[in-house]
């Protein structure tokens, strides 16, 4: 066991790997003992220092895939959220993705002026009288949090924004729902803040019940960092082309012809996703 093997966080520091993160991932997803045993085994074998955080949990996710792929693309889902990165932007577009499938129009990167100051904001989304807008926060460590600093940064923003009057869909609009994502977790203190200030958080196990994984898992989001036979470029170049989900893809397979995946390699993509959807259901 290469329990002294240093390894490498995508923040560039450097820790002992820790054998037990590994074996509490693999249980979370219902992996059985001898499966992770064997999983655990393997990647061991085949650590080396300097190795990463990214690469051990890829080679684990490929090891698990040989034993159930819907294990796997259920192990994979997490870990593809923080590959959307490695900046925020493709998180936002698939938090303007969710709001679509909530039947709002969205879209991102706006410039609003508020009653004091001008301000960014990730994602505007409105239907019939409301009008939402959302901070996302995108972070590429699972231990990261997003804390009561950032809920008190987003409040007092959107406390500027809501004396102002903004035009979308055609028509005028106050702002009426105030969000904060996350694609892992706040701190309990952001969330018992939130919850006082009327400030709706989403990350990955937040609420209990419309957390951002339950949506992923209930209506097949799923987003094609999951894709194992995409290289990252490809992922890259079709968050570019604000094709995020798996679903996205399958229903315009010809996006695949434009980013230079043709062929047989283009029907093993397309198979690799309908896979990670049927699964889902």
């Amino acid at each position: 066991m290469n329990h002294l093997i240093t390894i490498a966080k995508s923040d560039g520091t450097k820790e002992l790997f820790e054998e037990e993160k590994l074996v509490s991932s693999l249980k979370k997803v219902g992996a059985k003992p001898e499966i992770i045993d064997d999983v655990v085994d393997e990647v061991e074998r085949e650590m080396h220092e300097g190795m990463t955080t990214a690469d051990i949990y890829r080679r684990a996710f490929v090891l698990l895939h040989k034993h159930s792929v819907p294990m796997a693309a259920k192990y994979s889902v997490r870990r593809a959220m923080m590959e959307l990165g490695p900046d925020g932007f493709p998180f936002e577009r698939f938090i303007a993705r969710i709001f679509k499938m909530w039947g709002y129009e969205s879209v991102t990167d706006q410039t609003l002026m508020g009653t004091c100051v001008d301000h960014e904001v990730d994602v505007v989304a409105w239907k019939d009288k409301e009008l939402a807008m959302v901070e996302a926060k995108y972070h590429n460590e699972f231990g990261m949090k997003s804390d009561l600093k950032v809920a008190l940064y987003v409040k007092a923003r959107f406390d500027d924004l809501a004396g102002t009057t903004f035009k979308y869909g055609g028509v005028e609009r106050k702002l009426t729902e105030r969000w904060l994502a996350t694609n892992t977790k706040f701190t309990e203190k952001a969330i018992k803040y939130g919850e006082c200030n009327h400030l709706k958080l989403i990350g990955w196990n937040y609420p209990i019940h419309g957390n951002l994984h339950e949506i992923i898992e209930e209506n097949g989001l799923h987003p094609i960092s999951c894709i194992d036979s995409l290289t990252r470029d490809q992922k890259k170049d079709l968050a570019g082309r604000n094709t995020l989900v798996c679903i996205d893809l399958v229903g315009n397979p010809g996006i695949l012809d434009q980013i230079g995946v043709k062929g047989p390699a283009a029907e093993k993509v397309l198979t690799e996703a309908q896979i990670i959807i049927e699964e889902a259901k």
